[in-house]
């Protein structure tokens, strides 16, 4: 994807912001601070199975997918990982990306192992972690081809900048992808947002957001709740 930038967010780890859409990937009062709350403490974390498939949408940096495979280096959980992305990053862009550098990670070599990996196969990235990236629209996509999920990271770009990505169909098709007790997570509150999962069967909960945002949404697919 051409027209990209580069920038620091508050916490020193980088976003990435496109002018055309007048958007940032990450929130800039931290990047890292953010995707460690939404997704990993409140999604992850939240998710009791010691095997997880999980469904990203929006693979863009590679940051959900990379503090994720590096939450299962102190765990006892395998991962099966899908992402989704429509535009992915040229390697120009990635290279300059400091999340390993920030994280003091151990092993810098997989976030590039992450970007590395084929598009559209299964590449196993460590003993516990799974990696299918899927080029793709996601209101295009045949969504048949997912195994039953477990844990959802929602995190397309906003509503008002895509809000193709947010509507009621949208939600009923990951809904009826998910697993019982199957958990979605995003940074998003916005209160339409809240009544399309709810009325997809969803049991929705506001919760506090990162810093510099008040509230985040997780969404429980109840165990015999019919949609």
């Amino acid at each position: 994807m051409d027209g990209v930038d580069i920038e620091l967010t508050a916490d020193g780890s980088h976003t990435l912001f496109i002018p055309a859409l007048d958007e940032h990937y990450h929130s800039t009062n931290g990047a890292i601070q953010e995707s460690k709350h939404v997704y990993i403490e409140t999604g992850l974390h939240y998710c009791r199975k010691s095997y997880v498939t999980i469904f990203e949408i929006g693979f863009g940096t590679g940051l959900n997918a990379y503090l994720t495979l590096e939450d299962t280096i102190n765990t006892d959980k395998k991962i099966q990982y899908l992402s989704i992305e429509a535009n992915p990053l040229p390697c120009k862009v990635v290279e300059k990306l400091n999340y390993p550098n920030q994280l003091n990670a151990v092993d810098a070599d997989l976030f590039v192992k992450l970007h590395e990996a084929a598009w559209n196969k299964t590449v196993k990235i460590t003993q516990d972690f799974s990696l299918t990236k899927i080029e793709a629209d996601l209101t295009q996509f045949d969504f048949n081809f997912i195994p039953g999920i477990d844990l959802v990271y929602f995190d397309a770009f906003a509503p008002d900048k895509q809000p193709e990505m947010w509507s009621q169909e949208i939600f009923d098709y990951l809904y009826s992808l998910m697993n019982d007790d199957a958990i979605l997570v995003t940074y998003c509150a916005k209160g339409e947002v809240r009544r399309r999962m709810q009325h997809s069967g969803f049991m929705v909960e506001r919760l506090p957001g990162p810093p510099g945002k008040r509230e985040m949404l997780r969404a429980i697919k109840q165990s015999g709740n019919a949609q």
